[in-house]
């Protein structure tokens, strides 16, 4: 029996910016007047749908690209997959060539091949040489009158270990039209559904995607596979649990695809995950990539992995990402041919295998942030591997403009990565993260953001608690911690329709090459910075006329740790360009949360292995299935449903 591995698509939009992600275009070029760009409306017009392309007279099209390279390494190392053969089709005169590349990135010929008419060619490969790395493309080269590209797929006649489907489970709030554009997309396509059990939408909203025009015809076209579930609002934690709970009821399914709302997804990639997953030697996680919604070319998470002694998360090539395919293309970037491990993957879109969720447990009552980190790092010790997929992604608003380190976030940016590293990490006291986690208060109190250190100062507490407090505040942290702001005017941004402000010393400008360069102070100048400022907050107040008018105006660019502290106030933009916030030194606040970070880290210090003791006990009971069923059906309960 033949099955589907991979099959080549174009894209869904008409959008330039993405084409060099299925298509190369810098070989939509003539082959005898060298490198010749094509504009991008020549490019788009040569899309005749989901698989064909037409090509110009001695033009080469690439299909060495993100999307339509075949990623052997990946096949090789995690699957029982040995061979696999290629078939393009092509009507008129073409000539299709076929490469191989190696761990770092050196192309090799396979096979050429010379063809006209209507005609498939068909290339057995063996996966033996691809351990470190290495994609299999091929490019298609028209000759001298106009030829189609009609399709190409890679297929095995090797089994599969297993053969279960996966059930979609999308957690949303307030993200509706985000939704019902998957749902469509994936009632659009027939072969993504064949592997899907159940599409489990968990809305905690008020927005509800039920409510969206497009609703009733998307239920009618999903029929059974659509299921939506209501429920409050519980965070990403609290809805992909759900989802994580409903699939365990499914005899059906073999996993879950956990995907976010605000995402715009190639239906090819979730089909890739799935069979990727039934091919796998083991029961493994498959992990997708992430690409910037809003400048959608580039990739900002590829194997991401949590440092151990500071207990951090980070991309595994942490100063390559974001990488920009719109300036650098596959073919182009050897770092992106060695076959990259992950410790864990976001769940932005990760597939879970049932046989994990039933062993390990479902996510923890995080509300959100660590939650994925925290389950795939259980998992891998339970024995499940972990894959960061190549040609499986979606995309996402990325956090370049967002700062959720400074608003309601903040609480569980803290909370959750203590807990997380009571519960996993391998260093004594868990490394540097505990002196990391002090100094970060620290350049907030330096900085003039004492919203986020409140918050912060209130997820130690809650740690020291012990780990029953996670169940009681998964519904109220958030609305307890968004309260609090209320009480720190900095939180609020002054939008340009309000009036525009100014600062008494005008907007402050800093060498961006210098920037870049980071001129932060480091070593024994670091320390004697920092006590100095801790020293000057500590004794002297603001002058009155910088508390009635900011004294400074930075861009959010400029407005570092190591300048801000030498001002009173200061206007800063807002990370998403909406406005600005005015920080403004206030002493009496400044000395309480200086004295009670380091109460509360000491304090942290002195506890940790009983503290850790106590959480790794209690983790059954923060995880097990049984416990979230009780608290869904008692939710349940409450609301009357």
């Amino acid at each position: 029996m033949e099955y589907l591995l991979q099959k080549t698509v174009l894209p869904l939009d008409r959008d330039p910016d993405i084409l060099p992600l299925y298509v190369d275009p810098e070989t939509w070029s003539t082959i005898n007047e060298g490198p010749v760009r094509l504009s991008s409306r020549a490019q788009l017009g040569n899309i005749l749908g989901r698989d064909r392309a037409r090509i110009l007279p001695g033009r080469r099209v690439s299909f060495g690209t993100y999307f339509n390279a075949f990623p052997a390494s990946y096949w090789q190392h995690w699957t029982t997959v040995r061979s696999v053969t290629l078939r393009v089709r092509t009507e008129g005169k073409v000539t299709v060539l076929v490469y191989r590349s190696n761990g770092g990135g050196v192309r090799q010929r396979i096979e050429t091949f010379e063809v006209d008419g209507v005609s498939e060619v068909s290339l057995p490969i063996i996966l033996n040489q691809y351990s470190d790395g290495g994609w299999i493309w091929f490019d298609v080269v028209a000759d001298d009158a106009t030829a189609q590209f009609t399709g190409a797929e890679w297929v095995t006649e090797d089994e599969p270990a297993r053969a279960g489907k996966a059930s979609l489970g999308i957690t949303t709030y307030n993200k509706p039209e985000y939704c019902v554009e998957t749902l469509a997309n994936l009632a659009d396509s027939p072969d993504v559904l064949e592997l899907v059990d159940r599409i489990f939408v968990v809305d905690q909203g008020t927005q509800l995607v039920a409510d969206r025009p497009e609703y009733p015809k998307l239920e009618e076209l999903l029929g059974d596979q659509l299921q939506v579930l209501r429920q409050p609002n519980l965070g990403g934690s609290g809805g992909f649990a759900r989802a994580m709970s409903e699939t365990l009821a499914r005899p059906e399914s073999d996993f879950v695809q956990l995907l976010d709302d605000d995402v715009r997804v190639e239906p090819e990639s979730i089909r890739r995950s799935i069979v990727f997953g039934r091919f796998a030697r083991t029961p493994m996680l498959v992990g997708g990539h992430m690409f910037d919604l809003l400048d959608r070319p580039k990739l900002h998470a590829w194997a991401e992995v949590v440092d151990n002694t500071p207990f951090m998360w980070r991309n595994l090539f942490q100063e390559k990402m974001p990488h920009d395919f719109g300036t650098q293309n596959l073919r182009q970037s050897p770092l992106l041919h060695m076959r990259m491990d992950a410790e864990y993957n976001g769940w932005w879109m990760c597939l879970i295998p049932v046989a994990a969720i039933r062993e390990v447990g479902l996510s923890l009552p995080a509300f959100i942030k660590w939650d994925d980190a925290e389950f795939c790092l259980r998992a891998g010790e339970a024995g499940f591997p972990i894959v960061s997929m190549p040609g499986v992604a979606l995309w996402h608003v990325s956090w370049l403009g967002k700062d959720d380190a400074i608003d309601w976030q903040a609480y569980f940016h803290a909370r959750n990565r203590l807990v997380a590293a009571l519960l996993h990490s391998r260093a004594d006291r868990g490394g540097t993260l505990i002196r990391h986690s002090r100094r970060v208060d620290l350049k907030h109190l330096m900085m003039m953001q004492y919203y986020p250190v409140e918050l912060r100062l209130r997820a130690l507490r809650d740690v020291l608690s012990g780990p029953d407090h996670m169940w009681r505040n998964l519904a109220t942290a958030m609305p307890a911690a968004r309260e609090v702001a209320k009480r720190f005017p900095e939180t609020v941004i002054h939008k340009d329709i309000d009036g525009v402000l100014r600062a008494r010393r005008g907007r402050q400008v800093f060498s961006r090459i210098k920037r870049n360069v980071f001129d932060s102070p480091t070593g024994l100048r670091l320390r004697t910075f920092t006590a100095s400022v801790l020293l000057s907050h500590w004794f002297h107040s603001p002058r009155p006329e910088n508390v009635a008018q900011p004294e400074v105006e930075f861009g959010k660019g400029d407005a570092n740790w190591w300048r801000l502290p030498f001002y009173d106030s200061a206007l800063v933009s807002a990370a998403d360009g909406s406005g600005k916030n005015i920080y403004t030194r206030d002493r009496a606040t400044f000395r309480r949360m200086l004295t009670e970070t380091v109460r509360l880290h000491w304090r942290l210090q002195r506890s940790w292995p009983r503290l850790s003791r106590q959480y790794r006990r209690a983790l059954g009971d923060l995880t097990s299935h049984d416990a979230w069923l009780a608290y869904f059906e008692r939710d349940s309960a409450q609301r009357g449903a």
